[in-house]
């Protein structure tokens, strides 16, 4: 079984010795690692070339976003499985064994992950924590859209997908987007084949770094992301099994976006979104959110600031308040 690591890369020199390095620093050997240099200005690319490492091969492009910087690095891939690790994650030197025993675990799964942690942005290489002795659970997910509901269980450095798939599937990050292509990606591959999630956290995931490749989108549209995931389904691409879940999880989205204009006195807005996510209207989160905008503005101020004080909790979870 051979795992090619793809690397996008946009001036991360700080970063990116200790990213590779950890691809190349697993238990079970890496098969390559492709470092694809979006235009880096800092050095970056020359940091990667020099790490002597044969198996380290980097690509350089343009300027072109990191949809593209993926795309050229799946097809420039040889191995079976491709991993995902951006240049400023970690990857635990036991990640890829784990994957492995997953594949073992569930071969019926072209997609495999693991759970993460968060670390701070200045910390220039995590220290390696312990895994459990024992064989770590493997959850097989045969509905991602309910699972993401209840917690979000990886992020893209913690994903491998079967390389055939993904060629098949080219481009698979959608180009030009830099908010939500993973998740797009992720669930399209799930409404064709069961993920194996290994409970272990075997990546690690730094939070806010400036400069980043990827980067918040606006907050008074949809993600284009969830307007083609709700096309889908209308037009019944996604399988029948899961279109329910599928519109429903872009309505849960849209209730989110209602509840942040409440909680900014934008309630002309906060309407719109739930006329927009009236697919969810049988469901309490929804009629919730519906009487928070018909209460006068102090009772809306007190939600607000239980909101605030419950958002690092809920962000730790994953989940939606």
């Amino acid at each position: 079984m051979r795992f090619s690591v793809v690397v996008p890369l946009y001036n991360k020199a700080r970063f990116i010795e200790a990213a590779v390095r950890s691809a190349l620093d697993q238990t079970f050997p890496v098969y390559e690692v492709i470092v694809v240099d979006d235009g880096s200005t800092d050095g970056s690319a020359e940091i990667a070339e020099g790490l002597g490492d044969t198996r380290v091969r980097v690509l350089r492009q343009p300027n072109s976003g990191v949809s593209v910087a993926r795309n050229r690095g799946i097809e420039a891939a040889t191995g079976d499985w491709i991993v995902f690790l951006d240049a400023d994650d970690w990857h635990h030197p036991e990640f890829l064994a784990h994957l492995l025993k997953a594949h073992h675990s569930c071969p019926e799964a072209e997609m495999l992950a693991a759970s993460f942690v968060k670390i701070d942005p200045l910390t220039p290489q995590p220290d390696e924590w312990s895994l459990p002795e024992a064989f770590c659970e493997v959850e097989l997910i045969d509905n991602l859209y309910e699972r993401w509901m209840k917690h979000h269980p990886f992020f893209t450095s913690s994903v491998a997908v079967r390389a055939s798939r993904l060629k098949r599937m080219q481009p698979c990050f959608a180009v030009g987007e830099s908010y939500g292509e993973d998740l797009d990606m992720w669930f399209r591959i799930a409404d064709e084949t069961p993920i194996a999630l290994v409970h272990a956290p075997l990546a690690a995931y730094r939070m806010d770094v400036a400069g980043s490749l990827t980067g918040m989108g606006r907050r008074d549209v949809l993600p284009p992301f969830l307007v083609r995931m709700r096309e889908r389904a209308l037009r019944s691409e996604t399988a029948s099994r899961l279109h329910h879940a599928a519109l429903w999880f872009v309505a849960q989205q849209e209730v989110t976006l209602a509840r942040e204009d409440i909680a900014a006195g934008r309630r002309r807005e906060a309407l719109h979104w739930l006329i927009s996510a009236r697919y969810a209207a049988s469901g309490r989160r929804w009629w919730i959110t519906f009487l928070m905008l018909l209460a006068p503005a102090r009772v809306a101020d007190r939600w607000q600031r239980w909101r605030l004080r419950s958002a690092d909790t809920f962000a730790q979870q994953g989940t939606i308040p």
